[in-house]
């Protein structure tokens, strides 16, 4: 009985803490998953503008001579960049020079503005999701460069973050579990004694827990006071009657 009572004094004190465990792990995993998803999304779009941006320039020169074979070779070996799905080039009419769709451009491609160099937002039916940058040849008078990249592998990265964080805060949590019972134990064990303390006063029984009167904390206060009363009623005119 008086373990299940210790218990029951603690149990708001556990519940806090693992409460304070679950709210840090809940912050923590929402915060990484904001800035690792900033972080690479920022920076994935970044390198895609470098790459259109470098496609752009390099390929004036092919433009001018027509020749759409090594065109078409430059933007191959850009693809096989991580993360860049689909490149392609469109002339000064929007009309498509070179491309890396296989086996053909996309409806949702076809109908885009060609011209447009702002960071769109794609989902292509049996590709993915991906996120499209463009960049001009020439001011955009010889054509445009749009570039693909993939969400997924943002998102893939994101999980594996996720997955290293939540391994380490499940044995944090568990570690801190474990810690938790044992500060709650080591707490509750003079409350324990000092119950036990109590009820053999109360029954006039001589106290035998030295040990617990010479404690300097509120323990060994309330059994000196618990002694003090006893003693104090036993000296009583009342008691002597």
């Amino acid at each position: 009985m008086m373990v299940i009572k210790v218990q029951k004094l603690f149990k708001k004190t556990l519940f806090g803490v693992f409460a304070l465990f679950g709210l840090i792990g809940l912050s923590t995993s929402i915060l990484c998953v904001y800035t690792v998803d900033t972080h690479l999304s920022a920076e994935y779009e970044s390198n895609s503008r470098d790459i259109a941006k470098t496609i752009a320039d390099s390929s004036v020169d092919i433009l001018l001579n027509r020749d759409l074979s090594a065109l078409q070779s430059l933007i191959d070996q850009f693809v096989e960049i991580q993360g860049i799905k689909y490149i392609y080039i469109t002339d000064e009419s929007g009309g498509f020079l070179a491309h890396t769709f296989v086996p053909g451009i996309p409806a949702e491609i076809r109908a885009s503005d060609p011209f447009n160099m702002e960071t769109v937002e794609r989902s292509l039916p049996g590709m993915g999701d991906f996120v499209e940058v463009g960049s001009p040849i020439l001011a955009g008078v010889a054509g445009t460069v749009h570039v693909g990249m993939d969400t997924g592998l943002i998102a893939l990265k994101i999980q594996r973050a996720i997955g290293q964080q939540v391994y380490l805060f499940s044995i944090i949590l568990v570690v801190g579990v474990f810690a938790a019972i044992w500060l709650v134990n080591l707490a509750a064990k003079p409350l324990g004694a000092l119950l036990g303390y109590a009820v053999g006063v109360a029954r006039d029984e001589k106290p035998t827990d030295d040990n617990l009167l010479a404690r300097d904390d509120e323990a060994g206060h309330l059994a000196r006071l618990f002694l003090y009363v006893a003693d104090k009623g036993q000296r009583s005119p009342e008691s002597v009657e």
